[in-house]
């Protein structure tokens, strides 16, 4: 079924259509959440949460950009959005949240990473959120940077520009600590 098909079920109601939208959509979007709330609890809330959203704003998706543009920018936006209401609960800061959701992810049985890995989270931790967010799409989930640049409405040389500046800071980081 072709996007343009699927997006008019949707827009129906077809519940059948959102069960295909689930199906094809669920994994990447996970992961894509799960690489910025490292908890698989947290990210599995928060995907139901964009389902959940899609599912109400379904008939506000104008159709000019791709449907899985307007799914990432959603799972992003409602990302930001746990991770800043998770900081309030706490009255920590978004920087101390992250190292805390990496000392987690010791104890996540979800989590099979090695040290390095630990170190990795760690170096992308310490960027700011636009460069973690640029380098996560592109290294952890290959987005190319076109796409990225209807995801997150930058234009493809800054995208560029975030990366590699991204990729220096990780690599200084890794070097240092």
């Amino acid at each position: 079924m072709s996007e343009q098909e699927l997006v008019s079920l949707l827009k129906k109601g077809d519940s059948g259509a959102f069960t295909l939208l689930t199906q094809r959509y669920a994994q990447r979007l996970y992961w894509h959440i799960r690489h910025m709330v490292k908890n698989h609890e947290d990210a599995d809330d928060v995907l139901q949460n964009v389902f959940i959203k899609v599912y109400r704003n379904i008939n506000s998706f104008k159709e000019d950009s791709k449907l899985y543009t307007w799914l990432y920018r959603i799972a992003s936006n409602e990302t930001y959005t746990f991770l800043t209401k998770r900081a309030k609960q706490l009255s920590i800061s978004s920087q101390e949240l992250q190292s805390r959701m990496i000392d987690q992810l010791e104890s996540d049985v979800y989590f099979e990473g090695s040290d390095i890995q630990q170190k990795l989270q760690r170096a992308i931790a310490s960027l700011p959120p636009k460069q973690q967010q640029v380098f996560q799409m592109k290294y952890f989930e290959d987005i190319t940077y076109d796409a990225m640049s209807q995801i997150l409405e930058t234009s493809v040389g800054a995208l560029k520009s975030s990366y590699h500046i991204a990729v220096k800071k990780i690599t200084t980081h890794l070097k240092t600590h």
